[in-house]
């Protein structure tokens, strides 16, 4: 293993931080083009003449491509060079993005979606790989991971507001234009103040496992999406989980036998790794779908319009940005687990003050505190988790565990989306209906973050014994 380092006449602390800048910016590109066609849909529909039956295809296929190709976009990463991977997934993303902004049929659109997902699954690797081999002083780590959690954590947020309001005052055609340019501005800037890294040996990619690994995530993420179209007893919903699942047995037979693995077991070995990648993962699905249903409740039963519903989302955004960096400043000190365990539960609070919406709320009341309490729990909590999932990460290993923790938290974001939705939908038709089933979702969503805190304090404080 080894290290290609580009001089810089930048000063290397300067260099460093200016990196920091430029992987937050493109990891936000990443998360906020899964969710910025949410609000933006409708106006797309319209616009390409798409069916009510394939319209989800417009963000499922931006998640399918991006969480089916991810373990293998860090494995690339890994061996080909990370800064050349984050350079290319950058140029890629804009080139999907310009050519999507232009579609002028619904099959251009959805293949635009899913082209931008896989550079995306190449692109957000290489980022977190960057990152975690940057900074070896502790204190400096742990900031750098705090403005990426506030970069990740918000991006969602950030997504539906930008959705609303470029739909609102340009065009849902800005809603992908608006990638390239800052897309292209990342990748100009990476040469100056990122250095190469890669990993030594044979460039084998182990395709068995990369077809059986990008087989299975898609077809978990396929399977969602025919949950959502066709109800989760559907024979569409149950074969796609049955193949997944099928899939994913194989590809950890593969991993545990083949002599050069897509994912080393050796990556999962660590309790603190898997306690970060764990929470993660359960706050990706308590909280993903909480803002699509957000959305709908905003919208439908309070009568504001989408870029009022966008706008209402900023506060998130503040007190996540806020939470991440003030977490990444407090871990050196507190160690993990207050922040993780902490977090979660401080989420889940939040959560339970949302699940008190009724249909004659106002937005200051009934929504407003929840997001907020919700925010700083988040906000915490990943900036922390990412560190320790990728703290005492080989070099050689930098990339595949980026891709793992995204993978982590994209797949089960989508789970989570439909899991809510199909509680929504599961407490019939009508407002006083559908507040009930808001009411429901985020019950259970709390119950997770909850779940997530219990089984994060014992990974972490059996760790702690044992040293």
């Amino acid at each position: 293993m080894h290290s290609l380092s580009t001089r810089s006449p930048l000063p290397e602390r300067r260099r460093r931080w200016l990196g920091v800048a430029v992987i937050c910016l493109a990891q936000l590109l990443v998360v906020l083009d899964a969710s910025i066609m949410n609000v933006a849909m409708p106006s797309v529909q319209r616009a390409l003449h798409i069916s009510e039956s394939t319209r989800q295809w417009g963000v499922t296929s931006y998640m399918l491509a991006f969480g089916a190709l991810l373990l293998l976009g860090g494995r690339v990463a890994d061996h080909t060079g990370r800064r050349r991977a984050f350079i290319v997934g950058l140029a890629g993303f804009a080139a999907c993005s310009t050519v999507g902004g232009l579609a002028a049929n619904g099959l251009m659109f959805f293949a635009t979606r899913a082209g931008q997902g896989a550079f995306a699954a190449l692109l957000a690797p290489a980022a977190l790989a960057l990152l975690s081999t940057a900074f070896s002083d502790p204190a400096d780590r742990a900031k750098a991971f705090g403005c990426y959690g506030a970069v990740f954590g918000a991006g969602s947020a950030a997504g539906l507001i930008a959705g609303g309001a470029l739909t609102a005052l340009a065009s849902w055609r800005w809603c992908m234009f608006i990638a390239a340019p800052f897309a292209l501005c990342a990748a100009v800037a990476a040469p100056r103040v990122l250095e190469e890294s890669r990993t030594d040996g044979a460039r084998r990619y182990d395709l068995p496992g990369a077809l059986t690994a990008a087989l299975g995530l898609g077809g978990l993420v396929y399977g969602v999406s025919a949950a959502q179209e066709h109800g989760w007893s559907s024979a569409w919903a149950w074969g796609s989980f049955t193949a997944a699942l099928v899939l994913l047995a194989t590809f950890a037979q593969l991993q545990r036998r083949g002599g050069d693995p897509l994912l080393p077991p050796r990556v999962l070995a660590d309790r603190r790794r898997v306690a970060g990648m764990l929470a993660v993962g359960l706050g990706g699905l308590a909280v993903t779908g909480i803002f699509l249903l957000l959305s709908y409740y905003l919208q439908r039963d309070l009568g504001m319009s989408a870029l009022a519903t966008g706008v209402s989302s900023l506060p998130y955004s503040a007190g996540m940005a806020v939470s991440a960096a003030l977490g990444g400043r407090l871990l050196p000190r507190t160690g993990p687990l207050p922040l993780i365990a902490g977090g979660l539960t401080v989420a889940a609070l939040g959560v339970l003050l949302l699940a008190r919406v009724s249909g004659a709320d106002d937005y200051l009341t009934a929504v407003l505190p929840g997001l907020l309490v919700l925010s700083l729990g988040v906000g915490a909590m990943f900036s922390a988790a990412s560190a320790t999932a990728l703290d005492r990460v080989p070099e050689r290993d930098s990339g595949t565990a980026g891709a793992v923790l995204n993978s982590f938290s994209e797949i089960a974001g989508a789970l989570g989306s439909a899991i809510l939705a199909t509680l929504v939908t599961a407490a019939g038709t009508g407002p006083s209906a559908a507040v009930h089933g808001y009411r429901t979702a985020f019950v259970f969503s709390a119950a997770v973050l909850v779940v997530g805190a219990v089984a994060v304090a014992l990974l972490l404080r059996e760790r702690r014994a044992a040293g």
